[in-house]
């Protein structure tokens, strides 16, 4: 049986939303089970099998627009026509149209509005959250910020994502209060929090409404993790309009 992490907020009854975690597939070790991604050597059969199972485990109307994801700030308009189309997110004003990303320990962000109007699923690596791919998404959705309410799924956790300098400039250099998502671990080395950074910069857009961010895909045998395992599998992240 699938299992699914289910957004705790307070998103309307017309949003869907959920993040797959690696139980209930078909994928042999070191994937197993519920490997959703094409692009880790799998079999892509296997792959394939695994997406049926969960469109219909959802009941969704259309299959989600998958993507091929590159750590850029690119999104898309979710539909058939953008399948396996280069970028990072995708956002939908369509009813049934679904949004996904997949995940490893990036951050999985999924957004909407109060009113329903428009859905956006965003694959949020730190090179994507200091690329600007969140501000891009909310310049994409064409909404005002009070109205937008955000959850971050599940990610690597600030107490094991360690970074170079090179990261922490990055972010520090564009808002200086990131400093505060950075821990030192060793010379050189930090723990950062994804989760505080992505806060960070969803409120300097004005956006409050944040719910989510407790998860660590590292620590939780249930998600896949890319840095604890190398070798392993996907999960993803789905939001649609009803």
């Amino acid at each position: 049986m699938l299992k699914f992490i289910k957004p705790n907020w307070s998103a309307p009854s017309q949003v869907k939303a959920i993040t797959t975690t690696r139980y209930g597939g078909y994928s042999n070790s070191p994937y197993n089970s519920l490997n959703l991604a094409e692009h880790v050597n799998d079999n892509p059969s296997t792959v394939i099998a695994n997406r049926l199972l969960l469109k219909q485990s959802l009941a969704l109307a259309n299959e989600p627009t998958w993507l091929k994801q590159v750590h850029s700030t690119e999104l898309v308009t979710a539909n058939f026509s953008n399948y396996n189309c280069v970028a990072d997110g995708a956002f939908s004003t369509q009813i049934g149209e679904v949004c996904a990303i997949l995940t490893a320990d990036c951050l999985p962000v999924l957004i909407c509005d109060q009113a329903a109007n428009c859905v956006a699923a965003v694959h949020a690596g730190w090179r994507g959250l200091a690329n600007g791919i969140l501000e891009n998404t909310l310049h994409c959705l064409k909404q005002p910020a009070e109205k937008i309410l955000v959850w971050l799924g599940p990610a690597i956790g600030a107490q094991v994502f360690e970074v170079g300098e090179e990261v922490r400039d990055a972010f520090v250099n564009f808002l200086p209060q990131a400093e505060q998502a950075f821990k030192i671990s060793r010379d050189g080395h930090w723990f950062a929090d994804l989760y505080l950074l992505a806060r960070q910069r969803l409120n300097a857009q004005g956006v409050t409404n944040i719910y989510g961010g407790n998860f660590c895909t590292y620590t939780d045998s249930q998600f896949y993790s890319y840095r604890r395992d190398n070798i392993t599998g996907r999960m993803a992240s789905l939001i649609w309009l009803t």
